[in-house]
C-alpha cells in the first residue's frame, strides 16, 4: 500500500520502486516507528481529533503489530511497501479497518521518519555507552593486575622513559571515557521531537507537540518545523562521536598488533581471538585487531557521506535524506561489533613482564632521570641536559647502559655525580618517582584506578 498517489495516472514503474524503496533496510525501524505511531493516535484522541474509541482501536492495533514482529509471525522485511511506515499502517488497516487510516491525520513521513530516527539513535547511545563502560572495565580490571608492570613509553615509537603497563591501559580509558561523554552530549541535543512539524509547514489540526514528545521521553520538541524535518545535525555529530571511538580503538589495536610481534614481545593474544595461515603453519595473526583498524576507514566514510550528503539540500525534506539511515545503521554495526570483541580480547591478554621490563631499560630511558639528578643537585636543567647528552653518547661509542658506567668516568663529565646517582637511575625507581596526580608510578596508578571504578559505578 502506497500512501500517496491519488494525483497519479500512471502505476510506478517497478524499477522505479525497486530504486526508491527503503523497507529492506529501515525496518530495523519498526520499534521506533510503532512508539511514535501509539503516541500520536493517542494525541489524537485526546485532542479530540479523532474519537476516544478511535485511538483506543488504533493503539491495541499497533500493540498487537508489534507483538506479531517481536515474535517472529511477522516480518517486515518480507513486505512489499516502500518503506517501514507504509508496512505497519497496511497492516494496521488490515487489522482494524477504515480506522486504520485515520492514523496519519496530522502527520507526515517527513516528522515520522525523523522522530523515528532520534528514538532509534537515542536508543543506540545508550546501549553503545554501556559497551564502552564494559570495555574501560576490562582495561580497569587488567591495569589493576598490572601496576607493578614496567615498560618503555614511547614517543615517535622510539624508547623515551619507563612507565607502567597499568599506565598505558589507563590512557586508553580516559580515551573511552571521553567517548562516553561525547555521545551523552549528542543524546542532549537529538532529545527533541520533531512529531508535529508535519511535511515542513506543521499541521491545522490542534495537536499537542509537548504531550507527545513527553510520551516519547524526549526532553522537548523540535522549536521550527522545518528545520524539525530536513537538518540530520544529530545524526553527523553521531557519526562523529563513533569515528573518533574508531579511532582510539584503531590505536589501541595498532600498538597490540606492534606489542604482539615477534619485534616485540609483550604481549601474546589468546588463540581464541587470533588466526593462522592457510600456507604458513606457524604464524599465529592478529586479525581481530587489525580488522577493527581496518573498519576504522568504513566509520569514517560514513561520517564523510553523510557529510557531503547534507552539504548542498535546500529546505526541507529532499528524498536524499532517505541515504542517511544506512549509513548510521552501518557505522553502528561496526562499532557495537568491534567493541564486543575487544572485550574478551583484553580480559584473555597474556603480558610478558620480563620483555617489557628488559625493553624498558634499553635506549637510555633513565637519562632524563640522570639529568634530574643534576639538577637536584644545583645545575639547571639545560646545563644537565647537554651533561647527560654527552654521557649518552659516551655510551653509544662504549655499547654500554648508563648504570654500567663508573662512577670516575661520570665526575669527568661532572664532579656533582656521586655514588647515589646508581640508585636514582634506577629503572624502578625511576617510574615510583613518577607519582604526580595521572602518572605512571603504582601509588599514581592505584589512585586513577580508584576515580575511575568510582566513575563506572555512578554511570551504570
Amino acid at each position: 500500500m502506497k500512501l500517496w498517489g491519488g494525483r497519479f495516472t500512471k502505476k510506478t514503474a517497478r524499477e522505479t520502486s525497486q530504486f526508491l524503496d527503503s523497507l529492506r533496510f529501515d525496518a530495523r525501524l519498526y520499534k521506533e516507528d510503532i512508539k511514535g505511531s501509539i503516541a500520536h493516535a493517542r494525541m489524537l484522541g485526546r485532542q479530540g481529533i479523532i474519537t476516544p474509541d478511535e485511538a483506543d482501536l488504533l493503539v491495541n492495533g499497533l500493540m498487537e503489530i508489534l507483538e506479531e514482529i517481536k515474535e517472529g509471525k511477522l516480518n517486515p522485511a518480507d513486505g512489499m511497501e516502500e518503506d517501514i511506515h507504509s508496512f505497519i499502517e497496511a497492516r494496521l488497516v488490515e487489522k482494524v479497518g477504515d480506522v486504520g487510516k485515520k492514523l496519519h491525520t496530522a502527520r507526515s513521513r517527513n516528522d515520522q521518519v525523523a522522530t523515528d530516527f532520534r528514538l532509534y539513535l537515542k536508543g543506540e547511545i545508550s546501549d553503545l555507552n554501556l559497551l564502552l563502560m564494559q570495555l574501560i572495565s576490562a582495561l580497569v580490571e587488567r591495569a589493576e593486575k598490572t601496576k607493578e608492570i614496567i615498560m618503555p613509553g614511547y614517543t615517535h615509537l622510539q624508547r623515551a622513559q619507563p612507565i607502567t603497563f597499568a599506565h598505558h591501559l589507563l590512557a586508553y580509558c580516559e580515551m573511552l571515557r571521553r567517548d562516553c561523554g561525547r555521545l551523552k552530549d549528542c543524546y542532549c541535543r537529538m532529545d527533541y521531537s520533531p512529531l508535529g512539524a508535519g511535511a515542513l509547514a506543521g499541521t491545522t489540526f490542534p495537536v499537542s507537540r509537548e504531550d507527545v514528545a513527553r510520551e516519547l521521553g524526549f526532553s522537548g520538541i523540535c522549536r521550527n518545523t522545518l528545520d524539525a524535518v530536513s537538518d540530520r545535525d544529530f545524526a553527523c555529530e553521531f557519526l562523529f562521536d563513533l569515528s573518533l571511538i574508531m579511532m582510539h580503538l584503531s590505536r589501541f589495536c595498532e600498538e597490540l598488533i606492534l606489542w604482539s610481534s615477534s619485534e616485540f614481545g609483550f604481549v601474546e593474544m589468546d588463540d581464541a581471538y587470533t588466526t593462522g595461515s592457510s600456507i604458513m603453519p606457524q604464524k599465529k595473526n592478529p586479525d581481530v585487531a587489525e580488522l577493527v583498524r581496518g573498519k576504522t576507514g568504513r566509520v569514517y566514510g560514513d561520517l564523510i557521506a553523510m557529510l557531503t550528503l547534507l552539504k548542498g539540500l535546500p529546505l526541507a525534506y529532499n528524498k536524499d535524506l532517505q541515504e542517511d539511515k544506512e549509513l548510521v545503521f552501518d557505522a553502528v554495526d561496526t562499532v557495537k561489533s568491534c567493541v564486543e570483541i575487544l572485550i574478551p580480547l583484553v580480559e584473555t591478554l597474556k603480558v610478558n613482564k620480563e620483555r617489557m621490563y628488559q625493553a624498558a631499560g634499553g635506549d637510555f630511558t633513565n637519562a632524563t632521570d640522570l639529568a634530574d639528578y643534576l639538577v637536584r643537585k644545583g645545575i639547571p636543567f639545560r646545563e644537565a641536559h647537554g651533561i647527560v647528552g654527552q654521557i649518552v653518547l659516551h655510551c653509544i661509542q662504549e655499547k654500554k647502559r648508563l648504570e654500567e658506567l663508573p662512577l670516575e668516568v661520570y665526575q669527568q663529565y661532572c664532579s656533582a655525580f656521586e655514588q647515589d646517582l646508581y640508585d636514582y637511575i634506577d629503572i624502578a625507581a625511576c617510574v615510583s618517582r613518577r607519582r604526580v596526580p595521572g602518572g605512571p608510578a603504582p601509588k599514581s596508578v592505584e589512585k586513577e584506578l580508584e576515580e575511575l571504578k568510582q566513575w563506572l559505578d555512578v554511570q551504570r
